[in-house]
């Protein structure tokens, strides 16, 4: 009996320490970037991009006239926003990412996106006039010039999220009041894929290496960029 025990024990601890060593690895898997279409250099021509953090949800803010001369079903869908020079990116559940009432009657809701597998979702496209620097305190954005060619990746890894079933994007949810709109995501939405795992899903298209595991919070995608501006040359 005590052999067997033993034996169960070992067993036991060969199967934690696996445990342990299996979410270690996840926690600082990083999926590598690509350094050259990531940074612009000075003197080449670039993209610039801003990431926007509100303590819990990422923004892109991204040059409308990019977007437009790239042309395809992005571009398609940007030209039909109202006025603004720069256009904020995000991603998210279908319903619980628009609604917009008091957080409290929504946590059920909330509940729902976080552990219902295969939720509908949407990618928001807001214009704005205003610079993207000044809707947020310094600590919560960081900037970057990106390639050409990285802004194309990023904006292409952008089009094959939207729903295109149609032929063209589609118009899910828009806000009285309000210049966002909210276009039909191909994807689904749920604890093992947020918002931010799809930003950072986004930046890493364009060339940032990215951990996914730890883009579950907003935090890391500014950490994210901090690293590559610590290692850029």
């Amino acid at each position: 009996m005590r052999r067997g025990r033993r034996s169960r024990t070992g067993l036991g601890a060969l199967i934690a320490a696996a445990l342990v060593g299996l979410v270690a690895a996840l926690w600082t898997w990083t999926t590598p970037g690509d350094p050259i279409r990531w940074r612009a250099a000075a003197d080449a021509p670039g993209v610039e991009l801003h990431l926007l953090d509100n303590g819990f949800h990422t923004d892109l803010a991204v040059p409308r006239a990019a977007l437009e001369a790239r042309g395809g079903p992005l571009a398609g869908a940007v030209r039909g926003l109202p006025a603004g020079d720069w256009i904020l990116i995000g991603w998210g559940d279908a319903k619980f990412y628009v609604d917009q009432s008091p957080m409290e009657s929504r946590l059920p809701d909330g509940a729902r996106a976080f552990f219902r597998p295969g939720n509908r979702s949407v990618i928001m496209l807001d214009p704005v006039q205003r610079d993207p620097r000044a809707l947020f305190a310094k600590e919560r954005r960081r900037s970057v010039r990106v390639t050409p060619a990285g802004f194309d990746a990023l904006a292409a890894h952008v089009e094959r999220s939207l729903d295109l079933s149609t032929g063209s994007p589609r118009v899910a949810a828009a806000r009285e009041g309000d210049d966002a709109r909210f276009f039909a995501s191909r994807e689904h939405f749920s604890i093992v894929r947020l918002c931010n795992h799809w930003t950072a899903g986004v930046l890493n298209a364009a060339g940032l290496p990215v951990r996914p595991a730890r883009s579950i919070v907003s935090s890391e995608l500014v950490a994210a960029m901090d690293r590559a501006e610590q290692t850029a040359p």
